[in-house]
């Protein structure tokens, strides 16, 4: 389990494919501190780590994690919002995060607030994935509030010491993020479907 607390920026080293699979090198402040298996969110993506070397360490997506994120996008230079999973006796300061990633979202506009920025986008809505506003969302594994959801959009409201230390630095309009909506709502979702289909007509 993941927070959306980003603690290191990583940034892509090497991409190597094999077969369907696609191996990522990434140098990063944290990097010699992990270890191999350890869990490690990946711009929101829960992926292992299978080698260290140095500064760098190296992860590999399978063909279902890319087709679901944004990964596939990347190139050598990109920019990664990493975090390890949460300790058990850590502080929850962002919201839950499983780091299984629900789909992409476009982001359609960029607006800067004279102090803050605002980052919009347009997403697949389905029953299962809720947006309310005020509520949480998790956008390339940052933990945000999301503002004036309608219908397939939605925007987040972003400060300077979250622009500088994660990869909304480098987003811009027609870029893909991934996100992971808050599990607790897809919980509720389901349940009032299963209990609302069980109901008679």
């Amino acid at each position: 389990m993941f927070t959306g607390i980003i603690e290191s920026l990583g940034e892509v080293q090497n991409i190597r494919r094999e077969g369907s699979n696609v191996h990522f090198s990434i140098a990063s402040t944290i990097s010699s501190e992990l270890k191999i298996d350890q869990s490690v969110s990946h711009n929101g993506v829960c992926l292992t780590v299978v080698a260290i070397e140095d500064q760098v360490h190296t992860v590999t997506a399978i063909e279902e994690t890319l087709k679901r994120s944004n990964l596939g996008q990347w190139q050598v230079g990109s920019l990664v919002n990493l975090e390890r999973a949460m300790l058990s006796n850590g502080r929850l300061d962002g919201h839950i995060v499983q780091g299984h990633v629900d789909g992409t979202g476009l982001c359609t506009k960029v607006e800067d607030r004279d102090g803050s920025w605002n980052f919009h986008f347009r997403y697949t809505p389905t029953e299962e994935h809720l947006l309310v506003d005020k509520g949480s969302i998790c956008v390339n594994g940052v933990s945000l509030t999301v503002v004036s959801p309608v219908d397939d959009l939605f925007s987040v409201s972003i400060i300077p010491y979250t622009y500088a230390h994660t990869t909304f630095q480098s987003i811009r309009e027609g870029d893909l993020v991934n996100l992971e909506f808050d599990v607790i709502g897809k919980y509720i979702a389901r349940y009032a479907q299963l209990y609302f289909k069980g109901m008679p007509g």
